[in-house]
Parts: C-alpha cells; sequence; structure tokens
C-alpha cells in the first residue's frame, strides 16, 4: 500500500498492498456469487481481524458490534496535510451517495499518532467529515498489535522541534462486509466512485 509522507510516491507498493495483491490472485475465486470488485479482493484474508481499541468518546470497539453494515477503516492521523483529509472526505461522500443506505456504511479512522490525537482532537475531526464516523486511538503497544494484524507500516519522522513531527504510514482502505468478513482493499487514489461501487455491491450482496 501507498506509504504517506513527503516521499511516498516512491513507496507506491509497500507491505499490505503486496499482501492484498498477492491474496487477491489466489483469493477472488472464493468471493461470495462470485461478485467483481473495483477494489483488491482479499476474500478469505486472515489478517486485519479486529480493532481492540478505544474510540473519541472513551468507548472500547470491535469490528463484530457493526454487524450488518459495510465496514472502511482507514489509518491515519488528523495533522496528515493531505492524504488523510482527502481520504476521510471520500468515504464522507460515499455514505451522502448510497442515500438511504448511507446508514449502512460505518467509517472508522484509527491514529498512528495517539501522542497528539487526543480523544478531544479526533471528536473534532471526525465532525469535520461525518458525526457517525468513528475515530480509534490506543496505547502504543495496542496501536502497534493492531498494526501487525493490519499489515500497516508507520513511523514517526522528527521535524525541527519537539512536536511539529510527521507520521510517514501506508495508506489505503480496508473494507468489510456485513458479515463482519474483510473483503476489498482499496488502495489510495482509487477514488469515490469505484468505493461507492463496490460498497453498493456488498450491500447488495447481503440484502
Amino acid at each position: 500500500m501507498p506509504i504517506i509522507n513527503r516521499r511516498f510516491a516512491l513507496k507506491n507498493i509497500a507491505t499490505c498492498a503486496v499482501s492484498a495483491g498477492a491474496a487477491a490472485v489466489f483469493l477472488a475465486a472464493c468471493s461470495p456469487k462470485g461478485a467483481s470488485f473495483q477494489g483488491v479482493d482479499v476474500t478469505g484474508a486472515d489478517y486485519a481481524r479486529d480493532l481492540p481499541l478505544t474510540d473519541q468518546h472513551g468507548q472500547r470497539r470491535s469490528l463484530k458490534e457493526f454487524a450488518g453494515k459495510v465496514v472502511v477503516v482507514f489509518f491515519g492521523y488528523t495533522q496528515c496535510p493531505d492524504v488523510c483529509p482527502t481520504s476521510m472526505g471520500e468515504l464522507a461522500e460515499v455514505k451522502r451517495a448510497l442515500g438511504a443506505d448511507g446508514d449502512r456504511l460505518q467509517g472508522i479512522f484509527v491514529t498512528v499518532d495517539p501522542e497528539r490525537d487526543t480523544p478531544e482532537v479526533l471528536k473534532a475531526y471526525m465532525a469535520s467529515f461525518d458525526p457517525s464516523f468513528i475515530a480509534l486511538h490506543g496505547t502504543p503497544e495496542e496501536l502497534a498489535a493492531v498494526a501487525k494484524d493490519f499489515k500497516i507500516y508507520y513511523k514517526r519522522v522528527e521535524g525541527s522541534t519537539p512536536t511539529s513531527y510527521t507520521m510517514d504510514h501506508s495508506a489505503g482502505n480496508y473494507v468489510y462486509d456485513p458479515a463482519g468478513r474483510l473483503r476489498l482493499y482499496h488502495r489510495y487514489g482509487s477514488g469515490t466512485q469505484a468505493l461507492a461501487a463496490d460498497v453498493r455491491a456488498l450491500l447488495d450482496e447481503a440484502r
């Protein structure tokens, strides 16, 4: 998956994209009903199993509680200048495009910068996109465990002052179907239309 930093174009194929792409070759045939998707089909993958983290309201969350919804998970941080707000803005646009089915889409943002992304900061950040979106944070140890399970790369890059650092990180959306199964990986830059089409397809499967 793309690595987001000042040189992210040089790392356009990182850990998860490689894993997702390889998995797609072997697992696409396992997709229910022979569905065809615009994102990378990772149906049957045995990673990215759960998000045992705390949301911006102090509630412990788990993927299983969103049964019946398509869940889209993105890893980033609130001071990311471009890729993160673009991705979350596109997800909010997808929800609006779904109309009445918008309530069946759950957006989840996982911060890779828990030091600066406090619950108050995360509340304000989510409110700027969609009030129903959830932002998750955890201890450094919890984040490391989740990142390992999701094959996410992240690294602090020091700035000119102790608080002006940036975060290199993987970028892309993990998409779960209403049964709670990881089904798709959308690389950054795939666009709103491709994500919306795949969300609709997963919702239609569950009807």
